[in-house]
Parts: structure tokens; C-alpha cells; sequence
């Protein structure tokens, strides 16, 4: 069975449809009254025959042809002296029209063989009539109408089909342009996003620089004045050590923007992705030695091998699980970790999904978390996210925050086999 478009509850064929009912209702004879109410029940079912589809999509059109079948085997019973010879036996060109519109032709040919099954019933009692005689020419007539009622089938069958052939294209064709924006967006964002870091990067390594020269002049001058007043002075000592503990805290943090700003130098080989994530997993349990976690793993057989830098890599995953250690908040924490070949734009890789059960990015936030100096944290500086989309971007891959109705957060970072394609 094939099923055409949603057709509109009421339209102005639905009018053109109902005029020439009209018309068929005040030719001879007038006076039957169940010609009438035939003729306005195949109208009803005709307006509703849409919605009656639309209810039943597998067998609506199977309800709707035997109903007109129906009704026009009980309109030419009452049109005509013997049935066979009414002059309405065109009806059954609409149960006919009806299976060719929405079946297939070999739908169409069954249900057009039992609408003519329905018009010949009418000889079995004309035959016992005595003074009737079914002539050669009788039968050719009767041949005939059967006939064309076919011929009529197969030929809106066969504009329907292409109709739906075209439909079908058509539905292509606008998927695959959908797909096509998808990407061009995707990659638009992706270009904003690189220049936004390349500028940012500069600024940022000429800014480090300039501090770093200072911060070592105070962090000596502090280091010397607590040796000094360490005996006479205890509270310039205290103070002194102060000074040297920010100096520190700053010096890490121009570290981090000279690693966010630094050219990447890829130590390209070949690895399993599966053992570099296991790595930053066993990393992040050291760092949070007290945090309950369970992480349950989906890697899938036979993964290839990826050109990456095993130290970057490692990297991008620490801070990814970090973050979600950290956004449990002291909560029962539960990672799900997939790893699977995939392919993107046409190249093929392995792609990781982390899903956390955390509290989740803000719609509103989605677009922002790449982007540098953007944290949602009291004391973040806002540089993981993007050092890690630095990472992966080097590596010609791509990451991303699924925008599922998930709990938590999930993240999908894919690298291609070889970042040099």
C-alpha cells in the first residue's frame, strides 16, 4: 500500500465535487429518494475521506474503496430496471480512482477486479429472468465498460505513482539540503569560533609574556622580604607568603594562557582512542580520590587505530571528566562512555560520547561554553572547554554538546583516522 500527501479536511475541490453530485441528483429520475440519499452518503464519505486515512493510515484506504464499492453496487440497483443496464454504472469508476490513488498496481489491479466483480454480480439475477437474453453484443457492451474501468485504473495509477516517485525526490532533495545547512552552519560556527581563538590567542600570549616578567619580580622581592622579617616581623612574613602564594595562583594561570595561545605541535601517532580515555579516567580518580563515581563503558570491537597526540588527547578527555566530576557537586556521580567507528563529511573516525547525570548546560548557555573566559564557576578562568575545542579542532575533528533531553551533560568529540585529509 502507498499513501499519498495529507490532503485538507475541506477544500474547494470538495466543492467541485459536491456541484457535480448535485448534478448527478437532478437528472432522472428525481423522485427516487434512495438515489438521493445514496449520492449524498458517497459525498460525505468523499469530504472525510482524508481524515478517515489520516485515522487509519493502513486501512482507511481499504475501508474507503469498499464503501464506494458499496454504495455504487446500491446506486445502480436503484437507477436502473435490471441493475447491469443503469446508465449510472460509471460509479465504479470512483472506487477504481480511489485504489489507484492509494495502492500500488497490483493493489490497483486487485481492487478494480472486484469492483467489476461488484458491476457482473447484477447478471446473476437478471439471467433468471425469463424474457432476458445476455446477446454477443450485450457482452461486448459489458466487456467494454469493464474495460475501460481498468484502463481508467492503471492510468491514474500510473500518474500517481509518478506522482509519489516525484514526491519522494522532492523529500530527498530537501533532506539533503537540510543536511547541507546543517554543515554549513556547523562549519560557520566552527570558523567563528577559530577566529575568535586565533585573535584571543594572540592577545593572550603577548599579554602573558608581558605579566610573566613582573610576577617573577615580585614572587624574588616577596620570597627575600619573608626571609627577612621572618624573625622580627611575623605579620610581614605572613603577608610576604601571601604574595608568593598569588604569584604562584597567577603564574598557573598565565601558564594555561600561554598553553591556550601556543601554535599546536602534533605528535602524530597512531593510537587507540579506548586506552587514551581509560588514561584520563584513571588520571581524574587520582585527582578526585574520595569522589563516588561509577562509569560504565560501551567501546565498541575492532576499533581503529587514530593519528593522534596521546598527551593532547589525554588532555581534552581529563577536562572533560573533570568537569563532570565537578558538576555532580559531591552527588552520586554515574558517567556512560561510548566510543564507535564513525564517519563525518565522508570521513571516517571514532567518535566519543560522555553522558553525565550533572545538572546540564542551559539552552540558553550551549552556544558559549567553547567559547575562552567563559565559566559558569565561582573560581574558573574559563580556558578548559577551550582548550580542548583547540585540541580537537588541531586534530581536524569536531566537538560538540548534544542537545538532547537528557539529564546531565553530553559531549560527542569525533577524530578522523587521519587529521592530515
Amino acid at each position: 500500500m502507498i499513501l499519498d500527501r495529507k490532503r485538507p479536511a475541506f477544500g474547494w475541490i470538495d466543492v467541485v465535487w459536491l456541484v457535480f453530485l448535485l448534478g448527478l441528483a437532478l437528472l432522472p429520475p428525481i423522485d427516487e429518494i434512495h438515489k438521493q440519499l445514496t449520492l449524498i452518503a458517497i459525498g460525505i464519505l468523499q469530504i472525510f475521506e482524508g481524515r478517515l486515512i489520516t485515522y487509519l493510515p493502513s486501512r482507511g484506504p481499504v475501508y474507503s474503496v469498499i464503501l464506494k464499492i458499496a454504495l455504487a453496487t446500491l446506486l445502480i440497483d436503484h437507477t436502473g430496471e435490471l441493475g447491469i443496464n443503469s446508465e449510472y454504472y460509471p460509479v465504479y469508476y470512483l472506487p477504481a480512482a480511489t485504489a489507484a490513488i492509494y495502492f500500488g498496481t497490483l493493489g490497483t489491479l486487485f481492487w478494480t477486479a472486484i469492483t467489476c466483480l461488484a458491476y457482473c454480480s447484477y447478471l446473476i439475477p437478471a439471467i433468471q429472468i425469463e424474457d432476458y437474453e445476455l446477446t454477443p453484443e450485450g457482452a461486448s457492451v459489458l466487456a467494454t465498460r469493464i474495460l475501460f474501468i481498468f484502463l481508467a485504473a492503471i492510468l491514474i495509477n500510473r500518474f500517481a505513482t509518478s506522482s509519489r516517485r516525484q514526491t519522494l525526490k522532492y523529500q530527498e532533495i530537501s533532506e539533503t539540503l537540510e543536511e547541507t545547512n546543517r554543515q554549513l552552519r556547523r562549519a560557520e560556527a566552527d570558523a567563528r569560533r577559530s577566529e575568535r581563538l586565533a585573535a584571543l590567542g594572540q592577545m593572550s600570549a603577548g599579554l602573558a609574556h608581558e605579566i610573566r616578567n613582573p610576577l617573577g619580580v615580585i614572587k624574588g622581592s616577596a620570597e627575600m622580604l619573608a626571609q627577612k622579617v621572618q624573625n622580627t616581623n611575623p605579620l610581614a612574613s605572613e603577608l610576604a607568603g601571601y604574595i608568593g602564594a598569588e604569584v604562584n595562583r597567577l603564574n598557573s594561570l598565565v601558564a594555561r594562557f600561554l598553553d591556550f595561545a601556543r601554535p599546536s605541535h602534533l605528535d602524530l601517532r597512531p593510537q587507540r582512542v579506548a586506552e587514551i580515555v581509560d588514561r584520563a579516567l584513571e588520571t581524574v580518580r587520582h585527582q578526585f580520590p574520595d569522589a563516588h563515581v561509577s562509569i560504565e563503558r560501551h567501546y565498541a570491537n575492532r576499533l581503529p587505530e587514530i593519528l593522534l597526540d596521546a598527551q593532547l588527547c589525554e588532555q581534552v578527555f581529563v577536562n572533560l571528566v573533570t568537569n563532570a566530576y565537578q558538576a555532580t557537586n559531591g552527588r552520586q556521580a554515574h558517567m556512560d562512555i561510548q566510543i564507535a567507528s564513525e564517519s563525518s563529511n565522508g570521513k571516517p573516525g571514532v567518535g566519543v560520547t560522555m553522558q553525565d547525570n550533572g545538572p546540564g548546560v542551559p539552552p540558553e548557555l550551549r552556544e558559549q561554553i567553547f567559547n575562552p573566559f567563559f565559566t559558569s564557576k565561582k573560581e574558573g578562568v574559563g580556558l578548559g572547554l577551550s582548550i580542548v575545542a583547540k585540541i580537537v579542532d588541531d586534530h581536524r575533528g569536531w566537538i560538540k554538546l548534544e542537545s538532547e533531553d537528557t539529564q546531565g551533560a553530553r559531549f560527542h568529540v569525533f577524530f578522523p583516522e587521519s587529521p592530515n585529509d
